[in-house]
């Protein structure tokens, strides 16, 4: 049996001009699944809140002749118990110093070992220049993608060598980053990762539902940026989401059980500093539902 990586489309690139294997098409299935004599789909992720029917098209096995097997394990970590999200109600959407000013005060609250996620490089580069000489002189560093010049895993290694830095990143270190341990406490996302309108992603929307295949793809993409905070046992943290525009039918992306509050960001700095400000957090966090 072969094990075949399948993050549910491939991409392929012709004369120059990029175009992909729409979701819920037999193109995945018919050269990638069919030929193999076995093929096992991994992923905490893989389901997105959704049925299996939906991890089905995704993959390309709602197109083979015989139906996949399906196979769920309970996580073991305890997120109810470990973690929290707070969604941020009163940063304006393109008020980039009001986003700067967030992002510099949540992390002085939590005393480094925050990763911040962004969904445009611009928004990134904007935000650390306006930070970076801040956090420094509190002795918390400030690394980031698309600005110092060095890759993604060397950044990703020195942030996790130091619990009180700080790493700002793209798409790249929502999906790809385990840092476990007290160095990455605090997970930050800009705003709501809706995809790109692209002539590709058009293609995907229409084949995949329409709004709905975007839902898909947000929760995905949620879920990914949550399972950086709790890597292993004994982790605990918050993520919080400087957006009020976040619906309430994505909300299912993060585990259940998981507490949920829309704060404004005073609010959400003093729960930051209240439960991350010590160099260690060992209790779990316990609070109520307000989504």
């Amino acid at each position: 049996m072969r094990i075949v990586p399948l993050a549910g489309c491939v991409t392929k690139t012709q004369a120059g001009a990029p175009f992909g294997w729409r979701p819920a098409s037999p193109a995945p299935a018919a050269t990638v699944l069919a030929p193999a004599d076995g093929v096992l789909v991994t992923s905490a992720t893989l389901r997105g809140g959704e049925d299996w029917p939906a991890a089905d098209a995704r993959t390309g096995a709602a197109h083979l002749p015989l139906a996949a097997q399906h196979f769920e394990a309970d996580s073991p970590f305890d997120y109810a118990g470990c973690s929290e999200v707070l969604i941020v109600t009163d940063i304006g959407r393109n008020d980039v110093a009001s986003l700067a000013g967030a992002y510099g005060r949540l992390i002085e609250a939590a005393q480094g070992g925050t990763l911040g996620l962004f969904t445009a490089v611009q928004r990134l580069k904007a935000v650390h220049a306006r930070i970076a000489d801040r956090l420094a002189r509190a002795g918390l560093p400030l690394l980031a993608q698309h600005v110092d010049p060095i890759d993604a895993g060397t950044l990703v290694d020195i942030f996790r060598d130091d619990p009180r830095a700080s790493l700002l990143g793209t798409d790249a270190l929502r999906d790809g980053v385990d840092v476990p341990g007290e160095s990455l406490r605090l997970v930050v996302m800009e705003r709501v990762p809706w995809p790109r309108p692209t002539v590709l992603h058009a293609a995907r929307r229409m084949a995949g539902g329409g709004s709905k295949y975007d839902d898909r793809v947000v929760r995905a993409r949620l879920a990914q940026a949550f399972g950086r905070l709790i890597r292993r046992q004994g982790d605990c943290g918050l993520f919080v989401i400087l957006s009020s525009a976040m619906p309430s039918r994505l909300l299912a992306a993060f585990p259940p059980g998981v507490p949920i509050r829309r704060v404004p960001l005073d609010v959400a700095i003093a729960r930051v500093a209240e439960r991350l400000a010590v160099a260690r957090v060992d209790q779990p966090i316990v609070t109520g539902v307000d989504a």
